[in-house]
């Protein structure tokens, strides 16, 4: 069995979607670990061959995709979709259609997982909704046989007069301990960057999924949204946490550093739990010589975490600020206050480690043009070394959504998805979307080319090809 788990090339002129977090397009590429992990399980419990063909990468992708759509020899093919790809993903299966028609093409992501209708356009076309391993195995076993795939738990499809069936929902994976490593070896050769690191060869990696907190925009990861999307629709609520153990997590930190790696990002929604959990981690990591960053909420930093974070080689925390207005802070259910953010990166910074804060614009109705300008001057006087500003986008699945829909603040009536680094699909009571762009663009332009941020970044360069990668991604992210 040869499966493609492939990334269709951006046919409208544009930056490919980013397919691991979701929501953005691609400034720096970073690997999908959640479909390295998918390739994984299918290698391992089906006995399947596969291949990662990614026609983002390198130059002429749109021909060498019509080639690769012609002649491939594949038997099924997997796309990891988000909102953002969807109509390269369908152009992509269209183009497929031409040349063999019946060839299994299987959706996977939360765009999806979301609407699978919409992909659903012939009886060969199948939508794995929320978590992928075991239904994807489910799938394939049962295509093999020529057996019903009608009882398989966490898929859709349609039948040949185009009913859709969307069958009863997969229960959740509890523990991550039964997953295979993320198949890296399907990427090796490629090289990927972390400005936040500055050191290389980097990967990304997970230790858990999903976040138990209540922030009504949140759109975690691409997977951790589409296990949650699937879950509330079953249950009502959201998915509770799942965990890897600390010697899974020593297991693959250890076949990373003897892979060559040197650099891990770690992508999981929420990364510290406990003191115990961190602290296990924090040894593995330095046993294992490699340095890293995490992304956590400012409310579980302390003194002593900090501390034990600097000591295990973490180089970076990227922290979901959103506003330094309380009220703001309140109304999204961020369960923080600024002053909790303001010490995080205090202590952070104190421990020499540098901070990223993650800005959105528009996540209140109290959101405007003022209460913007003065989180953003907050942002330049503490001790952070990257600001990542973005306008919110009510993603289906989210509360934020629901309160958008009710009271008619989407732009265009209905949810169109744009990447949240340019542009807004909302027009608030007191910030319309074109001041949204308008305050976006200049505050990155303000930030990014501050002398402040300019002297600091060269500071850290080792490389002139750290520097070249560095400045195409600051070119994406201000001018796309």
């Amino acid at each position: 069995m040869r499966i493609s788990f492939l990334t269709p090339p951006s046919f409208f002129h544009r930056q490919p979607a980013e397919r691991s977090a979701g929501c953005t397009r691609v400034v720096v590429p970073v690997p999908n670990i959640y479909e390295l992990t998918l390739a994984a399980t299918v290698r391992r419990d089906i006995g399947a061959t596969v291949t990662l063909d990614d026609f983002t990468c390198g130059s002429k992708n749109i021909a060498r995709f019509r080639h690769f759509a012609q002649k491939h020899d594949r038997d099924f093919i997997f796309i990891w979709s988000v909102n953002l790809s969807y109509d390269d993903d369908m152009r992509a299966l269209s183009e497929l259609r031409k040349h063999r028609n019946d060839t299994p093409v299987v959706f996977v992501g939360p765009a999806p997982t979301w609407q699978p209708a919409r992909y659903l356009i012939d009886p060969h076309v199948f939508v794995l909704r929320g978590e992928p391993e075991h239904t994807a195995c489910d799938l394939l076993a049962s295509l093999s046989a020529d057996s019903s795939i009608a009882a398989i738990p966490g898929l859709s499809w349609c039948d040949h007069s185009g009913r859709i069936y969307n069958n009863v929902a997969r229960p959740i994976a509890n523990s991550l301990d039964a997953l295979p490593f993320p198949a890296r070896d399907l990427i090796v050769g490629r090289v990927y960057h972390n400005p936040k690191l500055k050191t290389g060869p980097y990967t990304t990696a997970f230790t858990s999924r999903n976040c138990p907190y209540r922030c009504i925009f949140c759109v975690p990861s691409s997977l951790s949204f589409a296990r949650e999307i699937e879950h509330k629709r079953s249950h009502g609520v959201k998915p509770p946490v799942a965990f890897r153990s600390i010697s899974s997590i020593d297991a693959e930190m250890e076949q990373i550093a003897a892979m060559g790696y040197k650099a891990v990002g770690f992508m999981d929604d929420n990364f510290i739990w406990d003191r115990k959990r961190t602290s296990a981690i924090c040894d593995i990591m330095r046993r294992h010589k490699l340095l890293w960053g995490c992304q956590a909420r400012a409310d579980a930093i302390t003194p002593d975490i900090a501390s034990m974070l600097a000591s295990g080689g973490c180089r970076y925390v990227d922290i979901g600020v959103e506003s330094f207005d309380d009220r703001i802070l309140a109304y999204i259910r961020k369960s923080e206050t600024a002053d909790d953010i303001r010490r995080a990166i205090r202590l952070l910074a104190d421990a020499g480690i540098s901070v990223k804060l993650n800005v959105l614009i528009g996540s209140s109705p109290y959101e405007t043009p003022q209460t913007v300008a003065a989180t953003l001057r907050e942002v330049r006087r503490l001790p952070v070394d990257q600001v990542m500003i973005n306008i919110v986008s009510p993603f289906p699945g989210t509360e934020y959504h629901k309160i958008c829909m009710k009271n008619g603040w989407l732009k265009d009536g209905i949810y169109v998805p744009t990447d949240v680094q340019r542009h807004s699909s909302l027009r608030l009571p007191h910030l319309s979307a074109r001041q949204m762009e308008r305050l976006l663009f200049h505050h990155n332009l303000r930030y990014f080319l501050s002398p402040r941020f300019i002297k600091r970044q060269l500071l850290r360069f080792r490389s002139a090809g750290e520097f070249a990668a560095a400045l195409k991604s600051l070119m994406l992210k201000l001018f796309g």
